[in-house]
C-alpha cells in the first residue's frame, strides 16, 4: 500500500528524525496508554468522577512531505507563528491529549489543504497526506482517527481518493474547506462528490478558510479573525440554499467553531423561504435543515454567548468537542467548557457521546 510513516513537520523532541524514532516508541506509548486506562493514578482515583474520555473532532496534523512541498504557501496562509506548525509531533499531541482527558483525536490536515490550482499536484498531495494520517492511526491505535483530505475542485480525483480513503485506508470521514477558488461546497459542479459521500453515509468535516475574494480586505483584522468564521456561514448557506443538505441526507456534515455566525444568522437566513425557488430546494425549511448539521466547539467555549446561540439552534446530540490543536491549546477549550456550568448529561454529549454516534469504532 506504500503508506508513509507518521512524521511531524519539525524535529522530534529528543532530536530523532521524524519517522525514524516513531516505531521505537510505539510499544512504549501503547503500553503507557493501556496502563493509564487500566490503572488510573491514585490522584485520579481520588476525584469524584473519572476524567472525561473526550473525542476531539478538530485536531490538525502536518505531514512532513506536504509541509516541505508547500512550506511558503502554508506559512503564508496562517496568522499563527510558524513554530505552531513546525513543532507539532504525534508524541507532543498524545501528551497533550492525555493531559486534557482526550481519548481520541480525529486528525485533519492543516490549512491551506491540498488544492493549489494544479490537478496532478493535488492528487499527489491527497494521496500522500491521507496515507500519512492512516499510518498515524496505526502507529497510535485508538488515539487517532482521520479525515481524508480532498481537493474538491478536482471532482474526478476526489471520487478516486474517496474510494481509496474508505475502502483501502479505512478512514473515518473526509475533510473539506469552506471554499475553493471562490466556489463554495454547494456549487452544483461538486454534486458528484456529495452524491458519492451520501452513498457512503460519510462524515464530512468542513474547516474554514479565507476565500480568494476576501483574504486581503482592509478591516484591520487578519483573515483568521473575521473571514474564516464568515466563510463558514457562506459554506453553510451554499449547502443549504443550493439544496445539498436536503438532497444528500445521509451525509453527516460537521462545521467548526460552533458554526461561527450561523446560529445568530439562522432567523435571517429563514427569510429566504419567501423565494419559491429556494424554498423548493429546502423543503424542511431553514431551522429544521440547520438542525441536521453537526457543530464542534473549538474557539467557542470561552464565550458563553456563542455557546448559548449554538444551543438555541442545535440539540446536544449535534454538538461535538473540538480543540483546534495546535492552533489553540487544548486547555482553552477544555477549561472554557468546564466553566460554563453545564450538567453532566450535556457535558457527556459534547465531550464524547455525540461523537460516538458518528465514530462508533472508538467506543
Amino acid at each position: 500500500m506504500g503508506i508513509f510513516r507518521a512524521e511531524a513537520a519539525g524535529p522530534a523532541e529528543d532530536g530523532c528524525s521524524p519517522g525514524l524514532c516513531l516505531h521505537g516508541r510505539r510499544g512504549f506509548l501503547k503500553s503507557l496508554g493501556a496502563a493509564a486506562l487500566a490503572a488510573p493514578s491514585i490522584a485520579l482515583a481520588q476525584q469524584p468522577a473519572p476524567a472525561p474520555r473526550r473525542i476531539d473532532v478538530h485536531h490538525h496534523v502536518y505531514p512532513t512531505k506536504w509541509f516541505a512541498a508547500k512550506r511558503d504557501l502554508i506559512l503564508g496562509s496562517s496568522d499563527n507563528p510558524p513554530t505552531i506548525m513546525t513543532q507539532w509531533t504525534p508524541q507532543r499531541a498524545v501528551e497533550q491529549m492525555d493531559k486534557h482527558g482526550i481519548a481520541t483525536s480525529i486528525a485533519c490536515l492543516g490549512n491551506p489543504g491540498v488544492w493549489f490550482g494544479d490537478v496532478q499536484e493535488a492528487r499527489a498531495l491527497m494521496r500522500m497526506c491521507n496515507e500519512y494520517m492512516a499510518q498515524l492511526g496505526q502507529d497510535f491505535p485508538g488515539r487517532f482517527g482521520a479525515f481524508a483530505a480532498l481537493a474538491l475542485p478536482d471532482v474526478e480525483g476526489c471520487l478516486k481518493e474517496i474510494a481509496y480513503a474508505f475502502d483501502t485506508l479505512k478512514m473515518d470521514g473526509v475533510h473539506l474547506l469552506t471554499s475553493y477558488d471562490d466556489r463554495w461546497p454547494g456549487d452544483p459542479s461538486f454534486d458528484p462528490v456529495f452524491a458519492e459521500l451520501h452513498h457512503r453515509k460519510a462524515v464530512v468535516f468542513i474547516h474554514p478558510t479565507a476565500p480568494n475574494c476576501c483574504g486581503s480586505l482592509n478591516t484591520g483584522a487578519p483573515p483568521s479573525i473575521l473571514e474564516l468564521p464568515f466563510d463558514e456561514a457562506r459554506a453553510v448557506a451554499s449547502l443549504v440554499f443550493n439544496g445539498a443538505v436536503s438532497k444528500y441526507p445521509d451525509i453527516k456534515f460537521i462545521f467548526s467553531h460552533a458554526g461561527g455566525p450561523v446560529p445568530v444568522l439562522a432567523t435571517r437566513m429563514d427569510q429566504l423561504m419567501r423565494n419559491p425557488k429556494i424554498a423548493e430546494r429546502v423543503p424542511d425549511g431553514v431551522p429544521a435543515t440547520l438542525k441536521k448539521l453537526y457543530f464542534e466547539v473549538a474557539n467557542s467555549t470561552v464565550n458563553p454567548s456563542s455557546m448559548a446561540a449554538l444551543l438555541a439552534l442545535s440539540a446536544p446530540s449535534q454538538i461535538l468537542f473540538g480543540s483546534d490543536y495546535p492552533y489553540v491549546q487544548m486547555e482553552k477549550t477544555v477549561g472554557g467548557l468546564d466553566r460554563l456550568g453545564y450538567g453532566q448529561d450535556l457535558l457527556g454529549a459534547i465531550n464524547r457521546e455525540s461523537a460516538l454516534k458518528l465514530f462508533p469504532r472508538f467506543a
